[in-house]
């Protein structure tokens, strides 16, 4: 499979505190790759790092191309997309509003949309009924669903979702299981964010566990199972 995306030697910091150090990590095209660990472990300063948000050193290769030098909507442009942990939606904008903020207009990229706004009201329908309700509004489970429409309108080739089922019922973590199937359906690549693992023995193709800024494991979940000393030592499972 081939390297979309391509980590290597990755540092970050948050001023003078280093928060990364030497982090490395591939993620396939249409592969769906878990990033488990403890809180500050570095797992979302990797997802800022990525969309330059935070200071970096090291290699970030994707689609190719390097990353350094790229601001954030640029590098969103070259089809790298994040929904956040906070899910960052325009309160006082609508619904529909906010979608329409996520269609890409220009890209580069010679392929056809994978994803429109159809597309969000098909696989969310609840945001076609509240499309007139300001975003604000919503419960937190509606907010993520909108979080994550928005991303898919910008038709990325890989969407990095940091901790999408945080605070969710059962009912809206199956509903975004079902969006991170669809998108694998269509040849999305997936970095999914996760301290509970949640979704990921289900969905992903690989699980990396981040551990003081550094990836300690990367195999397929079945691999992590059998590794009780992984998942005691660094998810604090067990």
């Amino acid at each position: 499979m081939s390297a979309l995306l391509d980590i290597a030697g990755l540092r970050a910091w948050y001023g003078a505190s280093q928060v990364l150090h030497g982090v490395d990590l591939r993620v396939g095209a249409g592969e769906i790759v878990a990033l488990a660990g403890r809180n500050g472990s570095g797992r979302s300063t990797l997802a800022k790092a990525l969309m330059s948000l935070v200071r970096t050193e090291g290699a970030r290769m994707f689609a190719g191309r390097s990353l350094d030098g790229l601001r954030t909507f640029e590098i969103a442009r070259l089809g790298l997309g994040y929904v956040a942990e906070q899910r960052d939606v325009f309160p006082d904008l609508s619904v529909e509003e906010n979608l329409r903020l996520g269609v890409t207009r220009f890209t580069g990229r010679a392929r056809r949309a994978r994803f429109g706004i159809e597309d969000a009201w098909t696989l969310f329908p609840i945001l076609r009924e509240r499309r007139a309700a300001r975003a604000g509004v919503l419960s937190g489970g509606e907010q993520q669903m909108l979080a994550l429409a928005r991303a898919l309108v910008g038709d990325p080739d890989l969407l990095i979702v940091d901790e999408p089922t945080e605070g969710l019922a059962a009912q809206m973590i199956v509903r975004v299981g079902e969006c991170l199937r669809t998108l694998r359906e269509r040849g999305v690549a997936v970095l999914l964010i996760e301290q509970r693992l949640a979704l990921a023995p289900e969905l992903a193709d690989r699980v990396a566990v981040m551990g003081h800024g550094r990836i300690v494991f990367d195999g397929t979940p079945r691999e992590l199972a059998a590794r009780e000393d992984v998942v005691r030592e660094w998810l604090g499972i067990g």
